[in-house]
């Protein structure tokens, strides 16, 4: 082999290397996007969560209001049940018809 030939060989290789070199770093760019990305829509998500954190906050105040007054609801419901149950016990003790009968 010549010295010529070395230097040929030599050019190839450190072609060859460049061109690994280049394929390597445009590897690197597009994970290190890709990464910066994810961290973006990640920053998204976190926003996204404090936002649903907060509306789901104010449907729970909301659900307990309307515990509140359903609890309400329900013992007007027992009280009606009440004169009702009073009211049947007292009309069975009536005579003919369904006269008040005043004590």
């Amino acid at each position: 082999m010549t010295e010529e030939d070395f230097k040929r060989i030599e050019d190839m290789l450190a072609r060859r290397f460049g061109i690994m070199e280049k394929n390597a770093q445009h590897r690197f760019e597009l994970l290190a996007e890709g990464q910066q990305m994810l961290v973006e829509r990640m920053d998204r998500m976190d926003g996204g969560m404090q936002k649903l954190d907060g509306r789901l906050t104010r449907v729970e105040v909301r659900l307990t209001s309307v515990e509140g007054r359903l609890t309400s609801v329900e013992n007007k419901v027992d009280g009606v049940a009440a004169n009702l149950a009073a009211h049947r016990a007292d009309t069975e003790v009536h005579r003919r018809g369904y006269q008040v009968r005043e004590e």
